[in-house]
């Protein structure tokens, strides 16, 4: 480990002979690093279990998503068209001018710094997927590791670094550097030598971040997941067929790993009927017998109840269902009327607390997602008698959320070429982008055209 300053001295000297390595050399260092994670999982699942409380099973699928996630990244570089080479003959005898020969590709931006995220010590922080993206666009990254989990990122670090020498990547191309409060982070955003920054946490965190680095003398772009509440519209046709299935899968996708998911449905929309009264009554039964769960940090479980305390405080919302203990799941509810005039009700309370919102009509549900800010998914819980309520829904929920499940539920994401995650503001700071899947890479890439150039001198 090293200081921010040398860290970003290195992966800036490091950047050059990195950038210019073949892709099959940097595919093969991203295989590396994947295979030493693996053979590294006893000590890394015993440190995520002791640091996180999160559970062995949760564990080890977050480090095969890790590994899976590096070895996707090293399959595209595999591909020749990943970095979007273009070219377009030139044409001399054109009329009224001639036309150059133009090519263009995507290069890399420089040294990436990547925050590690509290709730995946894994798979979205030290060898997570902002590293693993930046590392195969052909950018040196510079890991802020995590506070609550210092040893996991240290071991994941370890795996790294020993990847890259046993691939003869240049010094400096990977580090982590840690430190308590957040002025390490500050100064590494700060720093000249940083082109790009991945963050996933709070709100405010990204925002602090984002602010630092528009005021640089040269400003670069953060791609920052910051909060979500991820609606889940349940049209009337589907409650009327399948209400006890319904509220099943939702108390399963709310109470997964205690709702410490960026992904967690925190907020849901019906019409009032009863099909709603069975809903609601399935979710009493099945949210009664929780208990409540580890959380991942103490101020975490300390902000979960201020959520919780805030919410039951506010007039016209009304508790639903709650689980036995402190942090226990806990869900809300509210008519849509309520809703609307507390801006409130629309921020996220990380963990397991959910807020029901009941409307007077099928207007109603339309009317409620045109008022919803960004968000990284919203559901649609739809039988096809519900098709035309759907379709009206669709257009409204495209321009606010990044991914739009039907007839599921947005906890579990796919680690997948196709995948988005991300979504416009305030789900991310920059909705055209994701960080999940391969066009992950894009936000660590520009493009550069070349013409006239002769062909000794063009990039391979």
């Amino acid at each position: 480990m090293f200081d921010v300053t040398e860290a970003c001295r290195r992966a800036a000297a490091a950047f050059d002979p990195y950038r210019h390595t073949p892709d099959a050399d940097r595919a093969a260092f991203l295989r590396a690093i994947a295979a030493r994670l693996e053979a590294s999982a006893e000590p890394l699942v015993t440190a995520v279990r002791e640091e996180t409380a999160l559970a062995e099973a949760r564990a080890r699928g977050e480090l095969a998503r890790t590994a899976g996630q590096l070895r996707m990244f090293a399959d595209l570089l595999g591909d020749p068209a990943w970095a979007a080479p273009k070219h377009l003959p030139a044409q001399p005898d054109r009329e009224p001018l001639p036309r150059p020969d133009l090519r263009s590709r995507s290069v890399p931006l420089g040294p990436v710094a990547v925050f590690g995220a509290s709730n995946f010590p894994l798979a979205f922080s030290t060898a997570g997927g902002d590293t693993a993206a930046a590392l195969a666009a052909g950018c040196p990254v510079v890991v802020k590791g995590h506070p609550a989990h210092p040893r996991t990122a240290a071991l994941a670090a370890d795996c790294v670094l020993a990847a890259a020498a046993e691939t003869g990547m240049p010094e400096g191309v990977f580090a982590l550097v840690v430190g308590e409060g957040n002025e390490p982070g500050q100064r590494l955003v700060a720093d000249p030598r940083i082109a790009a920054v991945g963050f996933t946490g709070s709100r405010a965190g990204g925002l602090a971040l984002l602010a630092i680095a528009q005021a640089r003398p040269v400003p670069i772009p953060v791609y920052a997941e910051m909060s979500s509440v991820n609606p889940v519209f349940l049209l009337p046709d589907r409650l009327a067929e399948a209400a006890g299935e319904v509220a099943a899968g939702f108390v399963a996708s709310l109470t997964a790993s205690a709702g410490q998911f960026c992904t967690n449905p925190g907020l849901l929309f019906a019409v009032e009927g009863e099909a709603l009264e069975k809903f609601r009554a399935a979710v009493i039964d099945l949210i009664r017998p929780q208990e409540a769960q580890p959380m991942l940090t103490p101020a975490i479980a300390a902000a979960y109840r201020a959520g919780v305390a805030a919410f039951a405080g506010q007039p016209g919302v009304s508790q639903l269902a709650a689980g036995g203990g402190a942090d226990a799941p806990t869900v809300f509810q509210t008519a849509v009327e309520t809703f609307r005039a507390t801006p409130a009700l629309h921020e996220e309370v990380f963990g397991a607390a959910g807020l029901l919102v009941t409307c007077g009509s099928t207007g109603d549900l339309v009317e409620a997602a045109e008022a919803l800010p960004g968000q990284l998914t919203a559901t649609l819980q739809a039988a096809p008698g519900d098709r035309d309520l759907a379709a009206s829904l669709l257009p409204v929920l495209e321009r606010r959320a990044g991914r739009i499940i039907y007839n599921g539920w947005p906890t579990g994401v796919e680690v997948a070429p196709p995948m988005v995650h991300g979504g416009p503001y305030p789900a991310t700071s920059d909705g055209r982008s994701t960080s999940v899947g391969t066009m992950a890479i894009d936000r660590f890439l520009r493009p550069v055209s070349y013409q006239n150039f002769p062909p000794d001198l063009l990039p391979q």
